[in-house]
């Protein structure tokens, strides 16, 4: 596997490296469009974070976090490149987000998955809120949220 480095976006320059790998997944491979997937968040300087995963030129993935409540992280945009996919990268990204969302002070997270991807976030330790799948951006989507407090720490 290549060597990868989880950069917490501090530059105009890495966040439009993160918007293109969240441009590529979304709107160009799932049809989001374009005033749905990039927002007041996708600046520097918002209460975002942002986190891109990359192997020397390589960018394979990235995600961002905001306020929720309750001292939550929103995890969203969590997009890993088609190339990269099956190969640990997307778990990789999530551990890079909740470090840089626990290093600002989060003590837990919340994230809406798309249905095809909660086993995933449920390996991660992440649990699905009861209630209906809902739709957002036109995709299937359940609520799922993670106590840190209770997730073993590395």
């Amino acid at each position: 596997m290549n060597n990868w480095n989880a950069i917490t976006i501090e530059t105009d320059n890495q966040l439009q490296r993160c918007l293109a790998v969240r441009r590529e997944v979304f709107i160009e491979e799932q049809q989001v469009p374009e005033d749905l997937e990039i927002d007041d968040y996708d600046r520097i300087g918002s209460a975002a974070g942002h986190v891109l995963l990359s192997a020397g030129d390589e960018d394979a993935a990235a995600g961002r976090f905001t306020p929720y409540k309750d001292g939550a992280a929103k995890m969203q945009r969590v997009a890993v490149r088609a190339a990269y996919r099956g190969r640990g990268v997307g778990r990789l990204l999530m551990e890079a987000l909740e470090t840089a969302a626990r290093r600002a002070g989060y003590r837990s997270a919340v994230l809406d998955s798309q249905c095809q991807a909660e086993g995933f976030y449920q390996s991660l330790g992440y649990r699905t809120v009861p209630g209906e799948p809902f739709y957002d951006a036109c995709i299937l989507h359940v609520r799922m949220v993670k106590d840190w407090a209770d997730a073993d720490s590395h």
